[in-house]
């Protein structure tokens, strides 16, 4: 007899994990479906078209730079030691120009950072540098 009441106590002294993993599997249900339905909301931003026009007017001198290594002023190739007394004539021309070197992933920094050297030889410091998309 005292051993059936010992085994009696054993079982007794088990947990059963049945209603806990349910409980976890239906809370995973749950967070997964409310997660699929939250809409990530942003700030509208509405741009006056006046405001547009100005933006554009500031981008005036675009210099770019090939894939291989030609310098581009105007939309005409031109050699790059030309490129600091094109710019120079061209800021002088228009009132609060601005400067974008845009540079293609496959060219050489050096002939990037010629590029920048000549424009700041022009007396142009406020100027940026952005990367062009491959055609």
């Amino acid at each position: 007899m005292r051993y059936q009441s010992f085994r009696n106590r054993d079982d007794e002294s088990k947990i059963d994990m049945t209603p806990m993993l349910d409980i976890v599997f239906i809370m995973l249900i749950f967070f997964i479906v409310t997660a699929s339905f939250l809409k990530e909301s942003g700030i509208p931003i509405s741009i006056p078209e006046g405001e547009a026009k100005a933006v554009q007017d500031k981008i005036s001198i675009i210099i770019e730079i090939s894939d291989t290594d030609e310098v581009w002023f105007a939309k005409r190739r031109i050699d790059i030691r030309a490129v600091g007394p094109n710019v120079k004539r061209r800021m002088s021309e228009l009132d609060k120009p601005s400067v974008v070197i845009r540079v293609h992933p496959q060219s050489r920094t050096e002939t990037m950072m010629h590029v920048v050297d000549q424009v700041r030889d022009a007396g142009v410091f406020d100027f940026s540098v952005a990367p062009m998309k491959e055609n």
